[in-house]
């Protein structure tokens, strides 16, 4: 079973598996964490291989439910999160990007373990789960929707992403994209010493800031580095650049 809620990596992911093990029977794709738990449930597969983070539920919820029953090999952006899966008994784990090398040595591992129980992951889920970005694992990129492509950017160029109705805008110096993500959910995950949101619709790297201005009514404005708009700053988020 593959749960990856971003369908061009679920379709990539499938893909890679088919060709690291042609005899591989995948019984279910699941696009967010209720649908893999159902789909869990509904065909109790051998192996799963889980995205950590997506909707609805994550992957540590599906996790803790396929404990001792299902051999999980983790799909990770975390560094953090990617080691301490390997070092507590989970099969493996497969960083993103996704290369056909590393999926091949998962596959490699899973096979060898298929006859043993399944591990047991409730202490890795506790412990993830109490504190999930221990020792800096913070979001290191973002896959952001272009069209009909698929942009891979590292927080380093993003400059702020804003609200746009059901979508997150990401942007960079010369490109932008969207992902599903809410700006709750990009806080909880950015570094906050590097990201901050300065309005309920934004989040700014602190390193993309030129100046802090006012406009004429008094209000807090942000002019950037390398992109010709300004942000503003709302009333409630003021107080962060008082001292500065």
């Amino acid at each position: 079973m593959v749960a990856e809620d971003e369908e061009v990596l679920r379709e990539q992911l499938v893909e890679m598996l088919g060709a690291a093990w042609p005899e591989l029977e995948l019984v279910a794709k699941a696009e967010d964490g209720a649908q893999a738990i159902r789909a869990l449930e509904a065909h109790r597969p051998e192996v799963m291989f889980l995205d950590i983070q997506m909707p609805e539920a994550s992957g540590l919820d599906v996790a803790r439910r396929a404990s001792g029953r299902c051999h999980v090999v983790f799909v990770t952006a975390y560094d953090q999160f990617a080691v301490s899966a390997f070092e507590q008994g989970a099969i493996d784990y497969v960083m993103k990007p996704l290369s056909a090398e590393r999926i091949a040595t998962a596959v490699r591992r899973v096979q060898e373990r298929l006859r043993s129980t399944p591990a047991n992951l409730e202490a890795l889920v506790d412990g993830l789960q109490a504190a999930p970005r221990a020792n800096g694992a913070h979001l290191r990129w973002i896959r952001a929707s272009c069209g009909q492509d698929i942009q891979l950017i590292t927080t380093d160029e993003i400059l702020y992403f804003q609200s746009d109705t059901k979508y997150t805008r990401v942007v960079a110096r010369a490109r932008e994209g969207l992902i599903r993500k809410s700006l709750k959910e990009l806080v909880d995950a950015l570094d906050p010493f590097t990201f901050w949101q300065v309005h309920r619709a934004t989040v700014v790297n602190l390193n993309a800031i030129e100046r802090v201005t006012r406009d004429l009514h008094g209000h807090l404005v942000l002019r950037l580095r390398e992109r010709k708009e300004t942000l503003s700053v709302s009333e409630s988020f003021a107080h962060l650049f008082r001292q500065m």
